[in-house]
């Protein structure tokens, strides 16, 4: 187990990513937010990786590499990035039916069954 934590300035930079999504997320789209934050943490994380490899092994330097790729994974959890099975047939609160496949001419096009009146019969 590496008991090396991350240095401070690395820490400092996720913290500031993530207050900056946090920011951006409330006065507009979460995936904006999320794809900005994903490719400063990605840069600061190539960055590390440079540095690791250029100077060898180094505890701090592998606890800064885990501690963004820990971050990138968050992030990437909040956007759904990860979800490769998911369906797009279900609505986004997570319950709900799912949609019967359609069959005909327009397979991409759902079926219209048309307004049904409740119990009253129309004029015809």
């Amino acid at each position: 187990m590496n008991t090396e934590q991350a240095s401070d300035e690395v820490t400092d930079s996720i913290a500031h990513i993530e207050m900056h999504r946090q920011e951006m997320a409330k006065e507009g789209s979460l995936a904006a937010a999320c794809n900005e934050a994903l490719r400063k943490l990605q840069d600061l994380l190539k960055h590390e990786q440079e540095e690791l490899h250029g100077n060898g092994p180094h505890p701090q330097r592998t606890a800064n590499v885990a501690a963004l790729t820990e971050a990138i994974e968050r992030v990437k959890r909040m956007t759904g990035a990860k979800n490769p099975g998911g369906s797009s047939n279900q609505r986004p609160g997570g319950g709900g039916r799912r949609q019967p496949p359609t069959r005909g001419a327009n397979p991409g096009q759902a079926r219209n069954k048309g307004r049904r009146t409740m119990g009253r019969r129309g004029e015809r």
